[in-house]
């Protein structure tokens, strides 16, 4: 009876093995039985349909007072990739990638995969509608209800950073802080300018992947619950090419004037596009947090 437990044993964890070193796949649709949910993944439903959100995480998420959210930048360049070729897109990786960040900030970490992207299903080409960030909120939400942790730090570099600003935008109440880093807001505005700089034809309508209607956090501030303690830190570079600081200044002025407590911080980049910021602003800046 124990050589038949330890031989199950040992399968089960040859049969982990495997799935946790497998590629994530990319823009897949939502398929609530394709959804690996003993595998790190979350069918969640909000008002725009349904998803599987999956994510990655070291350290004890059970009834943790705080938990680190890393919602990476956008991946564009990636989703036209074999996902094999893809860096780092596999459980595996990202587990480690996490634990990596949790034993440097001593919390736990989540990185919480944005739709289309490392095995969430949806379409990563169709990123800043509403339907990525009420996904991902619902994600947090089902995220609660599975470990029981009690508030959140959101952060995010570039699209994350606007994606974790928009998650705020949506109400929630457990967000105990937010550090954004070379977040795109004012998303039509930058849409226009880029396109100047690149002598591509006016689309005042469109966003820069050409769709009407983005979710821009800037006008969705008052959504914002109130919240004292709550510290929203957004940090970039002055010269930043890719999302101009001057409208993260803007973001950061609109919070001011809605009562919130908000940071503007300048902070070293990667020249020559200044978007890519040096020295690991999340962990420099935690302590910035009322934790």
């Amino acid at each position: 009876m124990r050589e038949r437990i330890a031989l199950f044993i040992l399968c089960l964890s040859i049969s982990l093995s495997a799935w946790s070193s497998q590629p994530l796949l990319w823009n897949q649709p939502a398929v609530e039985a394709q959804c690996p949910l003993q595998h790190q993944a979350l069918w969640v439903k909000y008002a725009g349909g349904n998803a599987c959100i999956r994510y990655f995480f070291a350290g004890n998420l059970t009834s943790a007072k705080n938990v680190v959210v890393v919602l990476s930048g956008d991946r564009d360049t990636f989703m036209r990739r074999d996902p094999a070729d893809i860096p780092n897109n596999t459980l595996e990786a990202l587990d480690k990638q996490a634990q990596k960040l949790s034993e440097k900030i001593g919390l736990p970490v989540i990185i919480l995969a944005r739709p289309g992207t490392y095995g969430s299903s949806g379409d990563h080409a169709k990123r800043r509608q509403p339907e990525e960030f009420q996904a991902l909120d619902a994600a947090l939400t089902g995220l609660r209800e599975r470990y029981g942790m009690q508030h959140f730090i959101l952060s995010g570099h570039s699209g994350g950073a606007t994606a974790a600003a928009a998650i705020l935008t949506l109400g929630r109440k457990d967000i105990r802080c937010a550090i954004l880093t070379s977040g795109a807001y004012g998303i039509l505005e930058r849409a226009e300018r880029l396109r100047i700089i690149r002598g591509e034809k006016s689309q005042r309508d469109k966003d820069i992947n050409g769709l009407a209607h983005p979710y821009d956090p800037l006008e969705h501030i008052s959504g914002i619950v109130a919240d004292p303690k709550r510290h929203i830190l957004i940090i970039g570079n002055s010269y930043d090419r890719v999302t101009p600081f001057d409208l993260q200044a803007k973001f950061a002025a609109a919070l001011r004037t809605h009562g919130h407590w908000v940071s503007l911080i300048e902070w070293p980049a990667v020249p020559p596009q200044f978007h890519q910021l040096k020295f690991s602003p999340l962990r420099q800046n935690l302590q910035q947090c009322e934790l």
